[in-house]
């Protein structure tokens, strides 16, 4: 069977630049950016270890922590079925079904789904924007993915926090401009924040994205790391950006 065989009207498929993986994503539909990319490398899996990623969209970060770490097997959920049919393809061109599950289902239940204490380690780079900030984009699987029209930041981190493992950790990539709600909702949840990293345009420039790596049952210590940034010049990525992506 041929690539093309495994797309539909207006798809296409992109080179991820790690392991030869691909991914199929549609042009008139949400396609994954930099916050999924920076959150794969900001995150730490260890051989052996279980991960799921809540709202995987078309699956980018499972397949990224496939390829980048030694982790034992990846799930992504995702309630927008298009965006789930897109993922289990991607895994299939990429043959990795033994590796990676695309599962169809509300992020609000996950606990449901996958029961309690299930997982070592949980990523989401999940909407950012609330009903109050910016406009809702009128194709509704790009506001989807952009607005908590779904979900909330507080279903996110609630649900996180019951699927995970004691003592295992949560990966969020988010604005900094919600990082006091942010802490507030990890810590109610008992996730302990233990690293965060900015991420800024140009040196000069405020950061507009935040890493954060939190642990179930932590103890109250956190690492800022040296800030990520992005760009050193118009149109050129630094180093960092170029070897996370693979380059």
């Amino acid at each position: 069977m041929n690539m093309e065989d495994f797309l539909l009207p207006d798809e296409r498929i992109d080179e991820l630049q790690r392991n030869q993986y691909k991914i199929i994503q549609n042009k008139n539909k949400f396609c994954f950016g930099m916050d999924a990319v920076l959150l794969s490398g900001f995150t730490r899996v260890k051989p052996e270890e279980v991960v799921l990623d809540l709202g995987t969209g078309t699956g980018i970060i499972p397949i990224l922590l496939e390829a980048k770490t030694k982790g034992k097997h990846f799930t992504g959920l995702e309630i927008q079925q298009e965006s789930v049919d897109m993922a289990r393809r991607s895994v299939m061109i990429n043959n990795l079904e033994h590796k990676i599950d695309m599962v169809y289902g509300d992020i609000k239940e996950a606990s449901g789904i996958f029961g309690a204490a299930s997982f070592d380690v949980v990523t989401s780079n999940p909407p950012y924007m609330t009903g109050q900030h910016g406009l809702t984009n009128p194709d509704m699987p790009k506001a989807i993915a952009r607005h908590e029209i779904l979900c909330s930041l507080d279903d996110v981190i609630r649900e996180g926090a019951k699927v995970l493992k004691p003592g295992g950790r949560f990966y969020l990539v988010h604005r900094p401009f919600r990082l006091v709600e942010i802490f507030n909702t990890l810590t109610k949840y008992k996730l302990e924040p233990k690293r965060m990293k900015m991420v800024h345009p140009f040196v000069e420039k405020e950061p507009n994205m935040v890493l954060i790596e939190c642990q179930k049952g932590g103890k109250s210590r956190i690492t800022v790391e040296a800030p990520l940034i992005v760009y050193q010049e118009p149109n050129v990525y630094t180093d960092e950006i170029y070897e996370i992506y693979g380059y």
